[in-house]
């Protein structure tokens, strides 16, 4: 489908501190790493595949149509480069799905039967425990 190594080729990363506890070492490496995808200016996707990446990520993009992912789960800068390139691979691939065309279907007369015959059957049932009718 799309090539990685040159979508990968595409990213720019930028290192920084991570925020929260941690003590010294949070203080002094910079183990967080944020991933921007211009999504716009990338040569590796096509007009419609760019188009519907704009149209399913819409909520998680800036107004540059540029999507940022960051990721600081492990001390590691490396890991977490590699974590976030994960995430950006699979965010990818489920924003370029196509979804199937529903097709709309009728309720079967038999269904519709059962359900009315399980209706009358239950009116009878509840009208039986009524208190009887003196007059």
């Amino acid at each position: 489908m799309l090539d990685e190594n040159q979508l990968i080729s595409e990213l720019e990363f930028k290192a920084i501190r991570s925020s929260g506890a941690g003590g010294q070492h949070v203080n002094k490496v910079a183990s967080k790493v944020v991933l921007s995808f211009n999504i716009p200016e990338s040569a590796v996707l096509s007009q419609v595949e760019k188009e519907r990446l704009i149209q399913n990520l819409k909520s998680r993009l800036t107004q540059q149509q540029v999507l940022v992912l960051h990721c600081d789960d492990s001390r590691s800068q490396h890991a977490n480069k590699k974590l976030v390139i994960n995430r950006f691979m699979a965010l990818l691939q489920e924003a370029l799905k196509v979804q199937k065309k529903r097709k709309p279907t009728k309720i079967p007369k038999s269904v519709i039967k059962k359900r009315l015959k399980s209706k009358r059957l239950r009116s009878d049932i509840k009208s039986t425990r009524r208190k009887p009718n003196i007059e």
